[in-house]
């Protein structure tokens, strides 16, 4: 017979938002039962965000003793410990994992049940012989790397991002099919270690970003030796020896690239199955389960939250939906998602940072816009460290409203936050402009691109008029 519980608030999924939460749930007094079949810590914990950019801190690490040579250091060439990098990888898995474990979870007084969970009725989940009934209900069920039909794929051993990190042994030659945010840092950081490896991108790559500053990251991965394959289609895949080949068609030809592995890196797709949402009537598409601004489902006492509920798929944004739950279902006020200053970054070497709308997407939006630039080439702490790759793109309305910025560079993605926060409130850009950024710092390229609204009226003849009348005064 089932056991019965009944708690205030159900959570289905203990990844980022999920944790976050059955956290704020319980230490504010709500009885909370938190459900998850896998790993605690969810998708970014054991297979996103910590173990890749782990890896990537590896093999920008090897490239830093590369190039120690433009700085008058000589050193050898890396030597490359795949059993020490792979470690570093677990033991940066393993530091993190307590903060998200059961036993943390119950000691903050949340009953976790590590079983699958589904749907039995508008209130009602069942998970491993309980029967819950909750108040509300929350589903942070993340998301699965989305494998694409692609012929012969299902008759070879292919990589996701599930399973890069178990290997071991970096990879020979390392081809890579998708050219999004993922597959781009997979392809540096496994060059960086050593490895070759060829990109397929059907479109171009990083196509949700700007394209100039993509452009920057392109030029240094060509440069790094990665073979881009942008604009062609993935044919069909085969086994090639002790490897794989990669059949892609483009311009009407056919070409084969041969590699020791594989990496499907093609996009993800939301985990809905076997869920029974119809039973709490959910409604859902294989986009993700809809919600309103308020997170809230077709069924109002059930929300979801992170990559299940569609948009943005970043851990960060699971964190801010757990909190518009959390003032929605606990204290019953209509918050609501705002996604004005979602920013996202790309960790690669430059690393390219966003928030707000690209040019392009401005232009079609607003009409009217004003572009703003600050070359890294012109940031005096960027020459004295040999990082002068890169820009500061800031995009405003011609009153100085801040619509979008973009950066790519060393430490893009700190660098965004003051973008982050000026959109966020609606900084205009003046504020920005008139900070006081100490020197020699990287982030002031920021005010360096916000001074730059006022250069044309500032150095323009007007005020050289005013300057002049005014000189006949004493």
């Amino acid at each position: 017979m089932a056991t019965a519980l009944k708690v205030d608030i159900c959570v289905i999924g203990a990844g980022s938002g999920g944790l976050s939460v059955a956290a704020g749930a319980s230490q504010m007094g709500a009885s909370t039962a938190l459900i998850e079949r896998g790993k605690m810590g969810g998708d970014c914990l054991n297979y996103g965000c910590v173990p890749s950019k782990a890896l990537l801190a590896a093999g920008h690490a090897a490239q830093a003793v590369r190039g120690a040579g433009r700085f008058g250091v000589r050193a050898a060439a890396p030597a490359i410990d795949s059993g020490g990098v792979y470690g570093h990888v677990r033991g940066t898995i393993a530091a993190i994992a307590p903060n998200d474990s059961v036993e943390r979870f119950e000691g903050l007084g949340v009953k976790v049940i590590q079983s699958s969970a589904r749907f039995t009725g508008p209130r009602e989940i069942a998970a491993d012989g309980t029967r819950i009934t909750a108040r509300r209900i929350v589903i942070a069920t993340g998301s699965s790397p989305a494998v694409p039909p692609i012929a012969g794929l299902k008759d070879v051993p292919y990589l996701t991002n599930e399973t890069i990190f178990d290997l071991g042994q970096v990879p020979a030659h390392l081809i890579v099919i998708g050219g999004g945010p993922v597959g781009i840092e997979m392809a540096q950081a496994h060059r960086h270690l050593g490895a070759r490896v060829t990109v397929v991108e059907m479109f171009s790559i990083m196509a949700s970003d700007d394209p100039e500053l993509v452009d920057v990251v392109r030029a240094r991965l060509a440069g790094e030796g990665i073979d881009l394959r942008e604009g062609v289609a993935v044919a069909r895949v085969e086994i090639a020896g002790n490897g794989v080949a990669v059949v892609i068609a483009g311009n009407g030809a056919e070409d084969r690239v041969q590699g020791s592995h594989v990496l499907i890196a093609a996009g993800r797709r939301p985990n809905v199955e076997g869920l029974d949402l119809e039973k709490a009537g959910i409604a859902y598409t294989p986009a993700g389960i809809q919600v309103d601004a308020r997170l809230r489902t077709t069924n109002r006492r059930v929300f979801a939250i992170g990559d299940v509920a569609g948009g943005y798929q970043f851990t960060h944004m699971a964190g801010y939906h757990a909190g518009i739950v959390l003032r929605n279902a606990l204290f019953r006020l209509p918050a609501k998602v705002d996604t004005r200053a979602v920013p996202w970054v790309t960790y690669t070497a430059p690393e390219l940072a966003q928030v707000g709308l690209t040019e392009d997407r401005a232009r079609k939006r607003a009409g009217d816009i004003r572009v703003l630039r600050w070359p890294f080439a012109e940031n005096d702490r960027a020459r004295a460290e040999r990082e002068t790759d890169g820009l500061v793109k800031v995009i405003t309305t011609p009153r100085g409203r801040i619509l979008g910025a973009g950066i790519v560079g060393a430490h893009a993605g700190e660098l965004i936050h003051a973008w982050v926060l000026a959109i966020g409130q609606k900084i205009k850009i003046g504020a920005v402009a008139g900070m006081i950024a100490p020197y020699p710092t990287l982030g002031e390229a920021n005010k360096r691109a916000a001074g730059s609204f006022y250069t044309p009226a500032l150095f323009g003849e007007r005020t050289k008029r005013i300057v002049r009348f005014l000189s006949h005064f004493g």
